[in-house]
């Protein structure tokens, strides 16, 4: 079967959903026996979204290869259990730049370089250098409809959509807005969405209207034959109680049998899709609350996007509901550290850069630790828990990272030599994915072992027999191995270790209930139907708390 394209694009307003709608499509043509690959075209110019303020982007998401990415594309594997890699993020920056350094080589001969064709051409050479990975590659196109910088993308798909023929499609994802003073919902948005893109070249196959109210038969008739869509292919996006309902409602709906029509493929048996019907079960029949405190310095949502899915995940699980309530370090304090913590059964320290609400992290952790309180910090979180056992267990009131502070005579947080002398934002990060053996007997090892995830590997020298996982990284600043003896003498012992570089990936206490810092992001590897096995063991113990 030839490569099959699915273009996904969005029009009245940003925030619709193509994301989910994106990845609902994948795991449903999943079910159906097929091989996906999802890739998301952002307009923006910046080359990744590694520098972009989680408040204006949410989460920077990280694949395996060590791309900074959307957080879209952690929806692509939560759903679909695909493991995405730089290809399958591009930004308009990562396209000008590319053609760009070709002019410089001397790659055009000399020609005058412009949006159409150089521009298009090489955003068309990302879509087609997918072919071979996957039968269906789905294109998410951020933005919205009418966006000067989205029009490139659009020229890209109007040459495609008919340089491929059936072998691709458009599918749109609109707004219908419910007028509560008129108790009426309103398609004219759609309508003017829709003759935009025709203005485009681009005539959409499929619809997909988001929608607060239900659309009746009716409705649907009158948005298909005003925008030159079969009424089979409007299909509507209602409010659901959770994302992970959403490819059941679109599997009901035929979204992706209309998909498969559009491209003269057989439709055959609608897939039962066993699995996500037992998760989605699980999940609803998951009624008892486990109280779960995020500590961070982001105010929003989908700053820990990743975090706040693993913790559901892991509930769900478990057989309850996690309850995340967000407490701002900023205000974290050790007069009020009690109160800001009151009725939590459980605590993640968040991951972050920056200064700012350090010091509210190091109290909250410090806190925990001397309430027995099950403790999960994550990456920079598991720095601020180094950090505070040095300062109150080791003795070292000044104990920082030199991140932090350059002048503290303790840099238990420090920068690996050969990192001191790069000096370009992004040049000294690890990222990716990296191997990390864990200690035998450790919790952490209990942890992984329980689920079956992880395989023994080759015992390293001195560190006894353990378990070889490979986790994603995102930071600049490591464990100083420096003080390890003392860190293991006092307790808290360093018991997941990089066996190539031997540096500390993950810390635990193991006197205490559940009390473990790891460096990497284990978020990023868990998935519907194959949670992370730390957040699983972590939010059994705060069940029995």
């Amino acid at each position: 079967m030839d490569t099959k394209y699915i273009f996904v694009t969005g029009g009245v307003v940003s925030s619709l959903g193509k994301g989910i709608i994106s990845a609902s499509i994948g795991k449903l043509l999943q079910a159906r026996g097929y091989k996906v690959t999802i890739q998301k075209f952002d307009p923006y110019i910046n080359i990744d979204p590694g520098t972009l303020n989680p408040y204006e982007h949410g989460e920077c998401y990280v694949t395996e290869d060590g791309f900074e990415t959307d957080l879209d594309l952690g929806h692509y594997e939560r759903f679909t259990g695909i493991r995405t890699t730089r290809d399958n993020s591009v930004t308009t920056g990562r396209i000008y730049k590319t053609v760009i350094d070709r002019e410089r080589h001397g790659d055009y001969l000399g020609k005058t370089i412009q949006v159409v064709p150089h521009i298009t051409d090489e955003i068309k050479r990302r879509m087609l250098g997918s072919q071979g990975r996957g039968a269906f590659i789905i294109c998410e196109i951020g933005g919205t409809i009418g966006d000067i910088e989205s029009a490139p993308f659009m020229e890209a798909i109007r040459q495609l959509r008919w340089e491929l023929g059936r072998n691709a499609v458009c599918v749109h994802l609109t707004y219908v807005p419910y007028l509560k003073a008129a108790d009426e919902l309103k398609t004219k948005p759609t309508q003017h969405s829709v003759k935009e893109l025709q203005g485009m070249g681009i005539q959409p196959d499929i619809l997909v209207l988001r929608t607060e109210r239900h659309l009746d038969d009716t409705m649907r008739l009158k948005v298909a034959s005003f925008c030159n869509v079969d009424l089979e292919c409007v299909v509507q996006s209602e409010d659901m109680p959770s994302i992970y309902e959403v490819p059941v409602s679109m599997q009901r709906q035929g979204l992706d049998a209309a998909i498969l029509r559009k491209m003269g493929i057989p439709v055959g048996e609608t897939p039962a899709m066993k699995p996500w019907h037992t998760f989605l079960d699980m999940q609803r029949n998951a009624t008892t609350e486990v109280h779960i405190a995020l500590v961070g310095k982001y105010d929003l949502q989908d700053a820990y996007k990743s975090i706040r899915e693993s913790l559901n995940l892991a509930g769900i699980y478990n057989k309850v509901k996690a309850r995340l309530h967000f407490v701002n370090s900023e205000e974290v304090t050790t007069e009020n550290v009690a109160k800001q913590l009151e009725g939590m059964a459980g605590v993640v320290i968040c991951p972050g850069f920056g200064q700012r609400g350090i010091e509210g992290k190091i109290v909250a952790a410090e806190y925990c630790r001397t309430h027995d309180v099950p403790t999960f910090g994550i990456c920079l979180g598991m720095q601020m828990m180094v950090i505070e056992f040095a300062r109150n267990v080791l003795g070292y009131p000044d104990a920082n990272s030199s991140e932090m502070s350059a002048e503290t005579q303790h840099p238990v947080i420090d920068l690996m030599e050969e990192q001191k002398n790069v000096t370009n934002m992004g040049g000294t990060m690890r990222l990716g994915a990296y191997d990390c053996q864990l200690r035998e007997g450790s919790r952490a090892a209990a942890a992984y072992a329980a689920t079956g995830l992880s395989t023994p590997r080759p015992t390293r020298k001195g560190l006894g027999e353990g378990l070889l996982i490979r986790e994603r990284h995102r930071h600049r600043y490591e464990f100083n191995n420096q003080y390890k003896e003392d860190y293991e003498a006092a307790g808290m012992h360093c018991v997941g270790i990089n066996p190539a570089a031997d540096l500390v990936e993950i810390v635990e206490i193991p006197t205490l209930r559940w009390y473990i810092g790891t460096q990497f992001h284990p978020e990023y590897a868990s998935t519907v139907l194959h949670p992370h096995p730390l957040f699983m063991s972590f939010v059994k113990v705060c069940i029995n708390v």
